[in-house]
């Protein structure tokens, strides 16, 4: 019973000391570890480590999905480290999409700015909400549920974006299956997918094999 008191005094006594520090901010010239960025000393930190104005602009329009991701991750803004959270901006033309993807380390919020979004995601029981959002509206997708958002409006969409992670991650279900190296053949086998189709997806996404 002793040591488990003793422990307890251990963590009260670090979560206290781990409140004292107000920030840590990211010293990007440091390797990245699991747990992030190490923290820049203090006396070098200034203003502009907590503002970013990159998501003023668009991301790169992607010809393929006709849409735009610019993202305010910890790399790119050094302030949130350590804060478990980041924004990205989507600008989505009508018809495009933010294709099937998941966020291994976070959740998503999303806040529809301009026209009209149609988003879904899919639960670990293959179960699928789906809804259509207009201008105010929000919806938030569970870490690592696959979701997707398609322009179904007429015209621009731009959609802020939120997450519970200063470096939430990525992975394209497209992407993950066809633009690698994977032969072809094991792809078939586990999607059902005809030779053809595979071949012709991997041309398109640039993968190989």
């Amino acid at each position: 019973m002793l040591h488990i008191l003793v422990l307890f005094s251990f963590l009260l006594a670090s979560s206290a000391h781990a409140g004292v520090v107000d920030f840590c901010v990211a010293d990007l010239s440091a390797p990245q570890g699991p747990a992030g960025y190490s923290c820049k000393p203090p006396a070098e930190v200034t203003a502009d480590d907590f503002v970013y104005s990159g998501l003023s602009v668009p991301g790169n329009y992607s010809s393929l999905f006709n849409a735009a991701i610019n993202v305010a991750f910890v790399d790119r803004f050094p302030g949130l480290n350590g804060l478990g959270l980041s924004m990205a901006r989507a600008d989505v033309n009508p018809g495009g999409v933010v294709p099937m993807h998941h966020h291994p380390g976070a959740s998503e919020t999303i806040l529809i700015a301009k026209g009209t979004i149609t988003a879904g995601l899919i639960s670990s029981d293959n179960t699928v909400y789906l809804k259509t959002l207009n201008e105010g509206d929000i919806m938030v997708f569970p870490q690592g549920l696959l979701h997707f958002q398609m322009n179904t409006g007429k015209k621009h969409a731009l959609v802020w974006v939120c997450f519970s992670s200063s470096n939430p991650g990525l992975q394209i279900l497209s992407n993950a299956l066809f633009s690698n190296n994977l032969p072809s053949e094991y792809i078939e086998k586990t999607t059902f997918l005809d030779d053809d189709e595979v071949k012709r997806l991997k041309a398109l996404l640039g993968g190989s094999g």
